[in-house]
């Protein structure tokens, strides 16, 4: 890491407590993180460890009780909802373990959606989803649905709606925990791929070989940092 430049995230006493009337859960607790530009991270721990708040928080889908959250030198830990999904939106591609792809959209329908809500016009949003597409081989997909698919395809779909955008940050949570081996070994090389053309990843798993497949390992247990590991 080049700690002399601004680096795209940057955690400083990173805190998550949920309450109810009678716990008090400490999901995370005193996190530092840093993710520099071009990097691809892997955030390694067992269940309950604080692996999905983490990532909800980068990707900001939840809010910190306490500490400071830096994307691209803007403190965003303070933002309301509405400034969150309008950063989110402009910054962040999500890959998620159940592909979330919309059952009644075709494949290319479910790539651009999310750039309609950009404003992107049709014949761009278009252009930009087979562009994708064709980086992930599934060109010859794009009118099937995604029932019509395998679980690899559909991971595959998924990861091109999330580049499609461009985004600065690409955040994985268990791209491959819904895959058989060959297809998470696939899914894999695809993010090593995309990572390897720019791109900036973060990606939750609970395998520690694709853990160790990403420039830098971070593992997490009972909501701390507790281990970094550079890739060999």
């Amino acid at each position: 890491m080049n700690q002399t430049k601004t680096p795209l995230v940057e955690l400083q006493g990173i805190s998550r407590i949920y309450e109810t009337d009678d716990v008090e859960t400490h999901a995370l607790s005193d996190v530092a993180l840093r993710i520099d530009e071009g990097e691809f991270v892997s955030i390694e721990g067992p269940s309950g460890s604080g692996k999905t708040t983490l990532l909800s928080i980068l990707g900001l889908l939840d809010v910190p009780t306490a500490g400071r959250y830096q994307l691209a030198g803007e403190a965003v830990e303070g933002f309301d909802a509405a400034a969150r999904a309008r950063l989110r939106n402009q910054r962040i591609g999500f890959i998620f373990q159940t592909f979330n792809l919309i059952g009644d959209l075709d494949v290319i329908e479910n790539v651009s959606l999310p750039l309609s809500y950009r404003g992107v016009g049709r014949k761009e949003r278009r252009e930009r989803a087979r562009a994708a597409l064709a980086r992930v081989k599934m060109s010859h997909r794009e009118h099937h649905f995604p029932g019509q698919l395998s679980g690899g395809q559909q991971q595959r779909v998924a990861v091109a709606r999330a580049i499609a955008g461009e985004p600065a940050l690409l955040l994985a949570d268990e791209p491959t925990g819904s895959l058989d081996t060959n297809n998470g070994d696939a899914v894999m090389d695809l993010l090593e791929e995309i990572h390897a053309a720019g791109a900036t990843i973060c990606m939750v798993t609970h395998n520690p070989a694709y853990a160790l497949r990403a420039n830098r390992a971070v593992k997490l247990l009972d909501g701390r940092v507790v281990a970094e590991q550079a890739a060999a």
